[in-house]
């Protein structure tokens, strides 16, 4: 679904989140796409100060579509469909810069972190270019009720698909897809330099056993891509929130440069998209390959 321009935007309801499963699971893994949603609701593009192809700057465009074949190869994919600009599913529930709004933020509310200070907590200020979202201030209630509504939801699915296949298989692994620009940005600590191919983050092995983050990473290099690891994306919330290998639940990010695969400006496919994602379910094979010889071994 492609994004609604305010002329277009239907009121009709959306759920918050879809999940694309195999006919049966054969694999312990589990596919996120956090901010790959595209379904703008029509209050909050007519809400915006910023045009459509612009609120779009901080989606991971199309990421979705680069790991569609997951539920192939025995893995479910879960796909939010509301856009990162709206609500940033990768970030900790309640991350809120309160100079965003009118009101006084509860003291449960992380209104220090580095994210926050860049504008880009759980309810952005900004798009990743730097852009204000909104004209106006925001209450507290319209934030609630948004991680009600949406992150919550997405969550509690993404828990549900780790619980059962940790349940199943005695482990999982979930890999958060994403995608970055493919030049450091205004709010980035690389503004203005060129990135890698992609990035392999695992909160610097914190978060996954070294050899899965090893063939991931083996895997897009045999491509003849530059990978880099960790840096500089590391993992967000996702990777560190449900990263525990001890307790069987290994979580590691991949960020795909857009440029590889996309119109950057138009925010359109271009000709390499096919080839990455021939080349993305060769990731996902060998993730399923590597952890059906584990299995095997026990």
């Amino acid at each position: 679904m492609s994004v609604k321009d305010p002329a277009s935007a239907s009121p009709a309801p959306v759920p918050p989140f879809l999940i694309d499963h195999p006919d049966a699971q054969s694999v312990p893994l589990v596919f996120a796409s956090p901010h790959s949603g595209r379904d703008y609701p029509a209050d909050f593009v007519d809400g915006a100060r910023l045009d459509p192809v612009s609120l779009r700057r901080s989606e991971d465009g199309f990421v979705d579509d680069l790991f569609a074949a997951a539920p192939e190869f025995g893995a479910p994919l879960l796909r939010a469909t509301f856009p990162r600009a709206f609500i940033d599913a990768n970030r900790e529930p309640f991350e809120l810069d309160q100079g965003m709004f009118s009101d006084k933020l509860p003291d449960y509310v992380n209104t220090d972190s580095s994210r926050v200070a860049a504008g880009l907590g759980t309810i952005a200020r900004v798009v990743s270019s730097g852009q204000d979202i909104y004209p106006r201030k925001l209450t507290f209630s319209e934030a609630a009720e948004r991680i009600h509504a949406y992150y919550r939801p997405y969550h509690k699915a993404l828990e549900t698909l780790i619980h059962e296949t940790r349940k199943r298989f005695g482990y999982a692994v979930v890999v958060d897809c994403h995608s970055m620009p493919s030049i450091g940005g205004p709010l980035d600590p690389d503004v203005g330099r060129g990135r890698a191919d992609f990035v392999v983050g695992d909160c610097f092995g914190s978060t996954c056993a070294p050899y899965i983050t090893d063939a991931i990473e083996r895997t897009i290099a045999g491509f003849g891509y530059a990978v880099a690891r960790n840096k500089p994306f590391a993992g967000g919330f996702t990777t560190r929130h449900y990263g525990k290998p001890r307790d069987g639940v290994h979580t590691v990010q991949i960020e795909i440069n857009r440029a590889l695969y996309m119109n950057e400006v138009r925010i359109e496919k271009n000709a390499g998209f096919d080839r990455v994602a021939a080349q993305m379910t060769d990731v996902i094979v060998a993730l399923a390959q590597l952890t059906a010889q584990d299995l095997a071994a026990e």
